[in-house]
């Protein structure tokens, strides 16, 4: 992989991690259009760029990291119990699901999810505006459709959004709580996968290395701060209209 490469990956993974539109699917196909393979050495870039995302969110919300938030985190932790037993059990089989066929099907359903969603909202019935008042149970049907995030093209934000908003979180909350449930998410992922190849990560070029993870934890930060402003004017709708046009392109490119 070359510094190009690298800082190509590094922006896309910085730029769509917390964005409801797959970030793992947009690295399948910038990685497929860049000509690079699926190998250990890729694969571990990959994964530190990944640290990145979960530092980004770390420096965002400091604040949270502390014992009076004890509640939230314990909230979390109940969301990330069913993505954490069900990618555990069944990684091999989640593996063999990703083709670029289904990270666009998936993006298209996910997109008209989106529209749907969106055409049902209701301040009245969403009341939910602060992270810090999601109840247990909430928390738990929001765990319950991130699992729908290990098909790749999914995306896991936007499946624990779309369960956010499904349980009474208003827009903004759903996302915050998202970017929240990322760090235990994203943290066992990336740990396992040191674990699997640590010996690959000793192989690996440094400088693309450092020159992605950067970019990746600019991108993330500046993205969260951009798409809870968004949220604040807008809807999910753009982001469901983006899922469906991209997932029909690539359908269309790889028939």
């Amino acid at each position: 992989m070359d510094t190009l490469q690298a800082a190509i990956l590094g922006l896309i993974e910085g730029l769509t991690e917390y964005l409801p539109i797959s970030s793992t699917g947009h690295m399948i196909i910038a990685a497929d259009w860049l000509g690079l393979p699926q190998n250990a050495e890729n694969k571990s870039f990959e994964v530190i760029i990944q640290l990145a995302a979960i530092l980004a969110v770390i420096t965002r919300y400091r604040d949270k990291f502390s014992p009076a938030h004890l509640r939230l985190w314990v909230r979390v932790a109940i969301a990330f119990v069913p993505i954490g037993l069900v990618g555990l059990l069944f990684s091999h089989q989640i593996k063999a699901l990703f083709s670029v066929n289904v990270v666009a099907t998936m993006f298209v359903l996910g997109g008209v999810v989106f529209l749907l969603m969106e055409a049902f909202y209701s301040k009245r019935t969403h009341n939910t505006r602060n992270i810090e008042d999601v109840s247990p149970g909430q928390a738990f049907w929001i765990g319950i459709a991130q699992v729908l995030a290990l098909i790749p093209g999914t995306s896991r934000a936007g499946a624990s959004i779309v369960g956010g908003i499904a349980v009474g979180l208003d827009r903004k909350a759903a996302a915050e709580f998202s970017f929240l449930l990322a760090l235990p998410v994203l943290a066992a992922a990336s740990g396992f996968d040191l674990l699997q190849h640590y010996d690959e990560f000793a192989q690996t070029s440094w400088s693309p290395l450092l020159l992605g993870f950067v970019i990746a934890f600019m991108a993330a930060w500046l993205t969260l701060k951009v798409f809870l402003g968004f949220l604040e004017h807008f809807t999910f709708r753009a982001f469901g209209w983006y899922r469906i046009a991209f997932g029909v392109l690539l359908l269309w490119i790889y028939p």
